[in-house]
């Protein structure tokens, strides 16, 4: 039996992409960082499903909409099966 939309919540992870750029005027390397908000929805018993690109957000208040019906590609994945790939520090 799938829970009801009332049993699940959105929570909201903020991650970070960096890369090393070299500042033109003086020629040091500075690390420049963009966040990237990911949108989740959690459900109990089930796993989590990102809902990231269809969620819209009002960038004032911060408000999350959430469509009522998802679209049939947004699939949902058990973190067990999630593939993680080494970084260049880890190879």
């Amino acid at each position: 039996m799938d829970p009801s939309p009332s049993h699940c919540r959105l929570a909201e992870i903020v991650q970070y992409t960096c890369s090393l750029e070299r500042d033109k005027s003086t020629g040091k390397k500075q690390l420049l960082c963009t966040q990237l908000p990911r949108i989740f929805r959690l459900c109990p018993g089930k796993p989590a499903v990102e809902l990231t690109r269809v969620a819209n957000v009002n960038l004032v208040t911060g408000e999350v909409d959430v469509p009522e019906t998802l679209p049939s590609q947004i699939k949902a994945k058990e973190w067990t099966s999630v593939i993680r790939y080494p970084t260049s520090d880890e190879e």
